[in-house]
């Protein structure tokens, strides 16, 4: 086995390295690290434990499908703030044969819930318990387990069954794991809401004498739910013990999934987004997540320019690049929804002509206002905290899956009895139209709370294929709305600057997402001169600089070997055979 536990390498050391004005010529980021290479099959997660699970479901004959499975549960263990069997996420696999599917197993409100469930009679939005973000109301129905049952029924290995994937994860739940200090400061981080809820105080804060690093972490009720889910099958989630549990916990705290909530809950097969970026298919998700189109939305209008001459970090692209991202998030606010309730103009807003409509009103040296800025003129006829990671098997089968329960640790509400962290994913709905989300995000009527409704995501697990067809690389992200810029980034860094696939996630990158009217930026990511000729242009900078997302890929090489990489902004490996 080749293996790398790579060290979490300081953010600002990475990123102090890339300083280039508007006249740079272009460069590519320093091989920093280098990404783990591998002849056969390779697992890029978010924890190194959960990467060796994948590696061993392929090792015993399982394709990628499988591992993708039996990785997602392992992180529902190892990874608790975003690992989950109580949310949801988008699933996309690429078959060697080129057959392309895409599982949507997203979070569903309630069938209660409705247009103003989380307003007050005055009209505001009720913030904290009894909100969309924190506490009992805030959770839709989890889709994942629902998920990964159509993946293993219609695209897995048919070698392992349900119960071999789920196994492997319950010892570390029961026995459990040594926390690094990353989870146990993490852990702690969030006690003001995680201590109010008594079992996910218990669980997770120790009964409020929290963990330390080096600590072992384990979650005998979560032990004894996969255990029943792998020896039940997968309905048990939604019709068995376990929803019995998750019912009976809502009814007491006026939550709102009920027991039949869950027995009506499926996992949707949909059709993937395509475009082509500079002669390369491009592969995401369609609606319910934004993030492919918004992507291809920005690419197609990039298009035009020459990126690579610009310079990675040049003044001039990243000015380009917001401008882009303004206008596609634009869109993203007044188009997107849930395909099954409302009318996506999916085909008009990823069309080429259409980039060319929206691209005529940028500027080369001035920044557009966004309260000037709306959603474009598209036909509606046709003419879409969280975690990803990354699997490869032997054949060259490819996943590409992201999942969440939205903020972390979601509603900071864990089951009673049933050690299952809750999501708060109905915040993702627009709890009234025109007013910030959580993440700040601005969502249009389209995105409105209804019962058996899907919530728009950012999510984007995205595969690029080469000019021949074959898989090129496979990303996504971890990050709420940001997680549309970071895979985008990488995109480009691939495409445009030349980088490999850990130089492409490791690069600095920014965010905008049209209101607020700002750019995110990453701590010395940007030289002050680039930075001073982008304010000259008119753009304005968030005041504190924090991370954009964190990203895991997989590139595979013109001769095969599969190259897996991690973000340096988090934890997790890269492990391969």
């Amino acid at each position: 086995m080749i293996r790398a536990t790579y060290r979490r390498v300081a953010t600002a050391f990475l990123l102090i390295t890339f300083g280039i004005t508007l006249a740079a010529p272009a460069v590519s980021a320093p091989a920093v690290r280098e990404p783990v290479r591998a002849r056969s099959a390779m697992v890029a997660s978010q924890h190194e434990l959960a990467s060796k699970i994948g590696v061993e479901v392929m090792r015993r004959g399982g394709n990628a499908v499988d591992a993708a499975i039996a990785v997602g549960i392992a992180l529902a263990v190892v990874y608790p703030e975003a690992g989950n069997i109580g949310g949801g996420g988008f699933m996309l696999i690429r078959f060697k044969d080129g057959k392309t599917h895409a599982i949507d197993y997203r979070e569903m409100a309630p069938a209660a819930a409705h247009r103003d469930i989380f307003v007050d009679k005055d009209g505001n939005v009720i913030r904290g318990e009894g909100g969309s973000t924190i506490g009992y109301r805030a959770s839709g129905v989890p889709g994942t387990i629902a998920g990964f049952e159509m993946a293993l029924a219609k695209f897995g290995s048919g070698k392992l069954k349900w119960k071999d994937l789920i196994e492997p994860s319950i010892p570390l739940a029961r026995d459990g794991y040594v926390l690094t200090n990353r989870l146990a400061s993490l852990l702690e981080g969030y006690k003001e809401h995680l201590s109010k809820y008594p079992d996910s105080n218990r669980i997770f804060l120790n009964n409020g004498k929290y963990f330390k690093e080096g600590d072992v972490f384990k979650q005998p009720e979560l032990a004894m739910t996969l255990k029943r889910i792998a020896e039940k099958g997968p309905r048990e989630f939604y019709e068995g013990e376990t929803a019995k549990l998750i019912a009976s916990d809502m009814r007491a705290n006026n939550g709102l999934i009920t027991l039949e909530d869950l027995k009506n809950y499926k996992a949707k097969e949909r059709t993937p987004i395509r475009g082509t970026y500079r002669g390369h298919e491009i592969i995401s998700m369609p609606p319910p997540s934004s993030g492919g189109i918004v992507m291809l939305q920005v690419l197609n209008i990039l298009e035009e320019w020459d990126i690579a001459s610009m310079g990675h970090n040049s003044a001039a692209k990243y000015h380009l690049f917001t401008e882009a991202s303004r206008r596609a998030f634009a869109d993203r606010a007044e188009y997107m929804a849930d395909p099954d309730f409302a009318d996506v103009p999916a085909a008009g807003l990823v069309s080429k002509s259409y980039a060319a409509s929206r691209r005529k009103g940028i500027e080369p040296k001035k920044a557009s206002s966004s309260r000037e800025v709306k959603f474009g003129e598209v036909s509606i006829s046709e003419g879409q905290d969280t975690t990803h990671y990354t699997v490869v098997d032997p054949a060259g089968n490819v996943v590409s899956n992201t999942y969440t329960i939205n903020d972390l640790y979601g509603s900071r509400v864990t089951i009673k009895g049933t050690g299952i962290l809750m999501n708060d994913e109905m915040d993702d709905f627009a709890a009234r139209p025109g007013i910030p989300n959580l993440f700040g995000l601005v969502q249009g009527e389209r995105n409105k709370v209804e019962g058996g409704k899907r919530p728009l995501s950012s999510m984007t697990p995205t595969i690029v294929l080469r000019k021949d067809g074959s898989v090129w690389f496979a990303v996504g992200a971890r990050g709420g709305p940001r997680i549309i810029s970071a895979v985008m980034q990488t995109v480009i860094n691939v495409i445009d600057h030349g980088m490999n696939i850990q130089q492409a996630i490791d690069a600095p990158r920014i965010h905008h997402q049209w209101l607020p009217d700002e750019i995110f930026h990453e701590p010395y990511g940007l030289s002050p001169d680039t930075m001073a000729i982008m304010r000259g242009f008119g753009h304005k900078f968030a005041d504190r600089p924090g991370n954009i997302a964190s990203v895991t890929g997989i590139m595979i090489g013109n001769d095969g070997v599969r190259y897996g990489a991690i973000d340096s902004r988090s934890d997790g490996a890269a492990i391969g055979y």
